[in-house]
């Protein structure tokens, strides 16, 4: 039903072309089931009496015929493509959308992985059927159908045979469907993590490297590539008994017509010309099942497929925008914590529990904390990369949920953790955020980030190029250019999530000092890990536990924080270690 519904959904837009591959095919198979009958008629009527023009003549309409149901073929194929291959391109976009719109908990669910799969080789595999299907399934049909009756019309006397050879091939088929249909709901499980294999290993060589563990990793690999190596020789080894049973039972019907059509022409009861015709009408026949049994292997696959893109288009979001705006776009930056909560689902505990702060406009909160305080979930929480389970986040008065996706990043600009940069340039990336950028605009986001020397040695400066994930550049070079990103987007609110960790004291000194004049006005929020970088902060949040144990200046809590003395007084330990 999944597959049905995703075809029939997709290939609505391209009636038209499905419309001229019905008629095409139906013309090419009516070609096809004429020529036997007149190469009946060319061995009884113009052979066997020696009629010359008989000959010349039926054999220029048959070479007519043939070349118009080649014509008719190759127009069909293309006109197929052109349905499938676009039906094929708007499910992948559908795909994308969705993957696009799920938030970080469902997209998490399903694993990177097995999203790529759906994305492209789950796809493929219906795509490749529709084109089949069209191709084939359409005039099979026809052939099959046809053929039985022009069979029967040549010599119904041995119309069993059609029958008992077309029955023999629907229990082979129907035995093979059944054996291949869990084997191919395995392979696609498989190729989903041996993508996810490849993929950890590609995007974390360098630490694969670094820890010498590349004969793990291999044997990782070996064991995904074995379990799918072995599905796939199951289902190999059932297509290898498949044709040489189709051929065998092809060839056995063959020799049966020759065998008992002879004792029928010795009879008298028919004509060898009406025998050579029964006989191509029967091969017809079995080439039509066999055409259909092409198809039906890859229909189970396709099944799959389909299910397992339905399950990703059915999934939804925890996560809904408002469609059009019915608050205003933040023009301050003002963010209000009230009393926010949030846990991931099946947690024994909230990440972070009842949190209430307020980030002014034109000043820094700085929130810092031991690993696993919960630090970062109060940033995302801002970008609605997750949704609170209690209490609201507004901004300047709006809250977060009734903000558009496009209200919201303009509002709000994040450097993540772990900064990430996409193929093409320096100032591609740079203008990520905001595509009217001018180049002065972009050197003097690169100048606060510490970022315009090193881009200014580069041979082609701001068309430099950046490779996937920015392994093109350092860490702190790659750290360095997202902050300037988030500089050129020029938003209300900035968000830091330890931004600053890659960079060398004296960088980071250079860095804090400008950034207040650079987004003066705008709403800094930073999580950090160095006291140092937070110490001229206007109000420092401690967390611990995912719950604030304590707020105020660096001075204040210096004096009266607990938490916050542990952490400067451990930090301060391992300067002096170093």
């Amino acid at each position: 039903m999944a597959l049905i519904s995703l075809s029939l959904r997709h290939a609505k837009k391209y009636w038209t072309f499905i419309a001229a591959v019905l008629v095409l095919q139906l013309l090419s198979t009516i070609a096809a089931l004429w020529l036997p009958s007149l190469n009946a008629q060319i061995i009884d009527r113009g052979i066997a009496r020696g009629d010359t023009d008989f000959i010349w003549s039926t054999g220029g309409v048959m070479l007519l015929i043939s070349l118009g149901q080649v014509a008719t073929a190759v127009a069909a194929v293309y006109f197929g493509a052109r349905a499938s291959m676009g039906v094929g391109r708007d499910l992948r976009r559908e795909v994308y959308r969705k993957v696009d719109s799920l938030s970080t908990l469902e997209a998490t669910k399903f694993g990177a992985g097995t999203l790529i799969t759906r994305g492209t080789n789950d796809v493929q595999q219906i795509q490749m059927l529709i084109l089949m299907t069209l191709n084939f399934m359409v005039s099979a049909p026809i052939m099959a159908i046809g053929g039985i009756i022009m069979a029967l019309r040549e010599d119904a006397g041995m119309s069993w045979l059609v029958w008992a050879s077309v029955a023999v091939l629907a229990v082979i088929v129907g035995f093979l469907v059944w054996l291949l249909l869990p084997l191919f709901r395995k392979m696609q499980d498989r190729v989903d993590a041996i993508n996810g294999v490849l993929r950890e290993q590609i995007m974390g060589i360098r630490v694969v490297r670094a820890f010498v563990r590349e004969n793990f990793e291999v044997e990782r690999y070996r064991v995904a590539n074995r379990n799918i190596t072995d599905v796939s020789v199951k289902v190999g080894n059932i297509f290898v008994l498949m044709f040489p049973i189709i051929m065998m039972v092809l060839h056995v019907a063959t020799g049966a017509v020759l065998w008992f059509g002879g004792h029928r022409v010795d009879q008298g009861l028919v004509e060898v010309g009406s025998l050579t015709a029964f006989l191509q009408y029967l091969l017809q026949i079995l080439v039509a099942v066999m055409m259909g049994v092409f198809m039906t292997m890859m229909i189970p696959r396709a099944v799959v497929c389909a299910e397992r893109i339905r399950e990703l288009l059915d999934t939804s979001s925890s996560l809904t925008f408002p469609e059009t705006a019915t608050e205003p776009t933040p023009a301050a930056g003002r963010v209000v914590f009230d009393r926010v909560t949030f846990g991931f689902p099946g947690a024994e505990k909230p990440v972070v529990k009842d949190v209430s702060f307020i980030a002014e406009p034109g000043q820094t909160t700085a929130i810092i904390g031991s690993t696993g305080a919960g630090k970062t979930i109060l940033l995302n929480l801002v970008l609605r990369l997750y949704d609170m389970q209690d209490g609201s986040i507004t901004i300047d008065g709006s809250p977060v949920s009734a903000l558009t996706r496009e209200q919201l990043a303009k509002a709000v600009s994040l450097v993540p953790q772990r900064p990430y940069l996409f193929s093409g340039t320096i100032a591609s990336n740079l203008r990520f955020g905001r595509s009217e950028a001018s180049d002065e605009e972009l050197w003097e986001a690169l100048r606060v980030a510490q970022g315009d020397d090193f881009v200014r040695a580069k041979e082609r400066q701001l068309d430099e190029p950046i490779s996937q994930g920015g392994t093109s550049v350092s860490g702190g070079q790659r750290q360095r250019l997202s902050i300037a990103r988030a500089l050129v987007a020029k938003p209300r609110v900035y968000l830091f999530d330890d931004s600053f960790s890659a960079l060398d004291v004296a960088t980071d000194a250079r860095l804090r000092a400008a950034l207040p004049e650079a987004t003066r006005g705008a709403t800094r929020i930073i999580v950090a890990q160095r006291v140092s970088t937070i110490t001229e902060a206007d109000q420092i949040l401690v967390v611990e536990g995912g719950e604030i144990v304590g707020r105020g200046t660096h001075e204040q809590l210096l004096a009266t924080n607990d938490v916050y003395q542990e952490i400067v007084r451990s930090q301060l330990e391992e300067a002096e270690a170093a």
